[in-house]
């Protein structure tokens, strides 16, 4: 058994570095820790925590439509990195042009600022006040106005267009696989 547990270990000696950055933060982390470097391990726990943020951020923004014909998408590939200061969660978001217009499509998942709104639209006495009309697609409620259009997917995913007429941006919208957005991280 010791002979196993030997060979194991020199197995992992000679194994590779992690390609994985996320993995090189997460040890480097770990060494410094058991090193006694706490500011060290700290650091490098907050660099993977970036990491895991920008992986997050790249499976939402696999959610946002491709362009119609006529129009380009822009991704902002920066788009995340506010969500911090806004007291956590992941972003992504898409540009659309061509045609004359040009319209966003945003896309917030995970964040208080979420919860908060999932009450607001949810909340059918709210959205009359605020003047609010309701708009299906996909078999989601939209609330529309005269240029954006505003959801909540699972309670937790806030899908919103703006920037346009709704005419204009409902055919994107429509693009959107609301279902397999609710498993979103999961």
């Amino acid at each position: 058994m010791r002979t196993k547990i030997l060979a194991i270990c020199a197995a992992l000696a000679a194994a590779p570095a992690s390609a994985d950055p996320f993995l090189d933060a997460m040890n480097a982390a770990i060494e410094a820790y058991q090193d006694g470097d706490m500011v060290y391990a700290q650091d490098e726990l907050n660099e993977a925590q970036r990491l895991l943020a920008a992986l997050k951020a790249d499976g939402l923004q696999a959610y946002l439509p491709e362009a119609p014909e006529g129009m380009t998408r822009e991704i902002d590939t920066e788009a995340n990195a506010v969500m911090a200061m806004l007291g956590g969660g992941t972003s992504a978001n898409a540009t659309y042009s061509g045609n004359g217009k040009s319209f966003t499509i945003t896309l917030i998942a995970d964040s208080p600022m979420v919860a908060q709104m999932a009450m607001m639209l949810g909340n059918n006495a709210m959205v009359t006040q605020m003047g609010g009309q309701i708009e299906r697609i996909n078999r989601v409620r939209f609330l529309r106005d005269e240029t954006s259009l505003q959801a909540i997917i699972a309670n937790r995913i806030l899908v919103q267009a703006e920037g346009e007429d709704p005419e204009v941006m409902i055919p994107v919208l429509e693009g959107m696989d609301f279902r397999a957005m609710e498993s979103f991280g999961g």
